[in-house]
C-alpha cells in the first residue's frame, strides 16, 4: 500500500503520499485531532454497521471501572492484511456485473477512502476450488495420458473471469498481497486418477513442483505477483471436490525433494506456507518443520478453525518462533446471523488469530449468488459469501463486516502491540505504519459495558452494547 501522508511535518513523505493518492483516485484520509480518537461502531442489535461515531476525547486518567491499557512499547508480529478468498465463482459473479456496478463494488472493497473497507489480502485457488462452476486444473488430459514435462500447461481457465477481476483490483490497490492455494493437482498426477481424494504420486513430485513454478511465472506475465502459496488446501480432508490427501511426511518430502529446490533453481521468491488446515492438528506443521531439509524452504504455516482452538497457533509459534503464521479460511453457513457471526468471528479470528501470532485473517468466499452458487459437484452448497451478488444487486453479509472492522485501519505493515484483556472485553491493538494506534474491542457479554481505554497515561471512556464491536483509532 502507498505511504500514508498523515505526518504533515514530514513534508517529503507527504508529497510522496499525495502523488500516490492522486494517481489512484483516493481522497486523503484525515488524522484524528490531537487527544481525540475516532470510533467506528458495528452494533447489529441497533443496526449500526461499521459507522463512524462522534469523536472521543482523551483526558487525565480517572476511570475506576474496566480499563484496557494499550502499551505501544511492547510489540509482536507484523500484519500482512485482512481479506477473503476470491474464488473462481466470486470472480465470475463480479465479472458479469455491469461495468459501473463492478467498479463501484471493487472500489468499496479495496479502496480505503470514502466507503472503502480497504481489503488488503486475497487468497485464490491454484486450479479450481470447490466454489468454481466446474472442476479443472491447468493441465487436464484424457484418461490414461500423462504430461510430465507440462507441455499442455495453460492458465486459460483463469483468463475468463479471475485474472480480469484481479487486474481491476490491482488498479485500485497495486500492492495487495495474493496467496495461491491448490485444491488438487491434475488428476493424472494422483493415485486414484480422480479430482476427489487420492494422493500425489511420488513419480510426479518433480512435475508438480514445476507446475507451481509455471503457475507463478504465468501469473507474473499477466502482471499478477503471487506473494505466497500453500502446498495443499486442507490436506487432511480428501472428501471435497476437488481435494487431495497429503500427510505431513509426504508434505515434508515434497518440499525438500522437489518444491524447495525447484523454487531455488528458478529464482522464485514466492513464500512456501505449510498445512492450510484446522487448528486441531498443530502437530502437522511442527512435524514438517522438524525436518531441517524441508524447513529451510518454508516461510510458515496456515490455519483454518473448523476444529481445534485458536491458541494452537501459538503452539506452533513457540516451537518455531522464526516461522510465520497465517489464518487463511473460515466459512459462514447460509443464511448467516450477523449478531452471532460477528461475535464469534471477531473474538476467535480478528482478535484471537492475531493475538496468537497470525499475520493475516482471511474469511472464506468473497461472493456467491442467492442460491450459494456456483460450486462444483459435491462442493459446498451452503457457503454464504461475504457478498450475495444477484446481477448488479449486492447484499453485504456477516463476513463483510467481520473483515471491515479491521481491514480499513489496520493496514499492511501494522504491528500488533500489547493490550490487556479485561473480562468480557476481548481486544487487540496495533500500531500502523503512519503512527496511528488502532484498538478493536468486542463486548462479549449479555449487557452493555462502559469501559476506559488507557494510552500512555491518558484515558477515554466509551460504551459498547452487548455483542457490539468498536474500532478505535488515534
Amino acid at each position: 500500500m502507498r505511504t500514508d501522508p498523515r505526518r504533515f511535518w514530514q513534508l517529503s513523505f507527504w508529497v510522496i503520499g499525495f502523488i500516490s493518492v492522486v494517481a489512484h483516485g483516493q481522497a486523503l484520509p484525515k488524522r484524528p485531532a490531537h487527544n481525540q480518537a475516532e470510533c467506528w461502531l458495528t452494533d447489529p442489535g441497533r443496526n449500526i454497521l461499521f459507522v463512524k461515531q462522534p469523536s472521543l476525547v482523551f483526558a487525565k486518567a480517572t476511570q475506576n471501572g474496566p480499563t484496557i491499557h494499550v502499551d505501544p512499547g511492547k510489540t509482536y508480529q507484523t500484519i500482512d492484511g485482512f481479506g477473503y478468498t476470491l474464488t473462481g465463482g466470486s470472480a465470475m459473479l463480479i465479472n458479469r456485473m455491469g461495468a459501473a456496478a463492478r467498479t463501484a463494488l471493487l472500489n468499496e472493497l479495496f479502496a480505503i477512502s470514502g466507503k472503502g473497507i480497504g481489503v488488503s489480502y486475497l487468497r485464490i485457488s491454484l486450479g479450481a476450488s470447490d466454489l468454481d462452476d466446474r472442476v479443472f486444473s491447468y493441465d487436464d488430459l484424457p484418461a490414461g495420458e500423462t504430461d510430465p514435462k507440462l507441455t499442455k500447461f495453460s492458465l486459460a481457465p483463469d483468463k475468463t473471469h479471475l485474472i480480469p477481476v484481479i487486474k481491476q483490483i490491482l488498479a485500485i490497490n497495486p500492492k495487495i498481497k495474493i496467496l495461491g492455494s491448490p485444491w488438487s493437482p491434475p488428476t493424472w498426477m494422483k493415485t486414484n486418477g480422480n479430482s476427489k481424494g487420492g494422493s500425489l504420486k511420488m513419480e510426479f513430485y518433480g512435475a508438480y513442483a514445476a507446475y507451481f513454478v509455471k503457475y507463478i511465472r504465468g501469473m507474473q506475465r499477466e502482471g499478477i505477483a503471487i506473494d505466497a502459496i500453500t502446498i495443499q488446501n486442507e490436506p487432511l480432508h480428501p472428501g471435497n471436490n476437488p481435494s487431495l490427501l497429503m500427510l505431513p511426511a509426504e508434505q515434508a518430502l515434497f518440499i525438500r525433494k522437489s518444491l524447495g529446490p525447484a523454487f531455488k533453481m528458478a529464482g522464485i521468491k514466492t513464500k512456501i506456507i505449510l498445512y492450510d488446515h484446522n487448528a486441531d492438528h498443530p502437530d502437522y506443521p511442527i512435524t514438517v518443520l522438524n525436518d531441517a531439509d524441508a524447513r529451510q524452504y518454508v516461510d510458515g504455516s496456515a490455519f483454518h478453525l473448523y476444529a481445534g482452538p485458536i491458541s494452537a497457533l501459538s503452539e506452533v509459534h513457540n516451537a518455531y518462533p522464526d516461522k510465520n503464521l497465517y489464518f487463511t479460511e473460515q466459512w459462514i453457513g447460509a443464511p448467516g446471523n450477523l449478531k452471532g457471526d460477528l461475535v464469534w468471528h471477531v473474538r476467535e479470528l480478528i482478535i484471537g488469530a492475531t493475538r496468537n501470532w497470525s499475520r493475516t485473517v482471511l474469511q472464506w468466499n468473497l461472493a456467491a449468488d442467492p442460491k450459494q452458487e456456483p460450486h462444483t459437484p459435491g462442493g459446498c452448497d451452503k457457503c454464504l459469501g461475504a457478498l450475495t451478488i444477484d446481477g448488479n444487486t449486492v447484499t453485504r453479509n456477516p463476513a463483510y463486516y467481520n473483515v471491515a472492522v479491521a481491514s480499513k485501519f489496520v493496514r499492511p505493515g501494522s504491528v500488533r502491540i500489547e493490550s490487556d484483556l479485561p473480562k468480557t472485553l476481548p481486544n487487540v491493538a496495533f500500531k500502523t505504519p503512519d503512527g496511528h494506534t488502532v484498538l478493536i474491542v468486542l463486548n462479549d457479554s449479555p449487557s452493555a459495558q462502559t469501559f476506559a481505554i488507557d494510552s500512555q497515561g491518558k484515558q477515554l471512556s466509551t460504551t459498547l452494547s452487548a455483542g457490539a464491536v468498536g474500532t478505535y483509532v488515534w
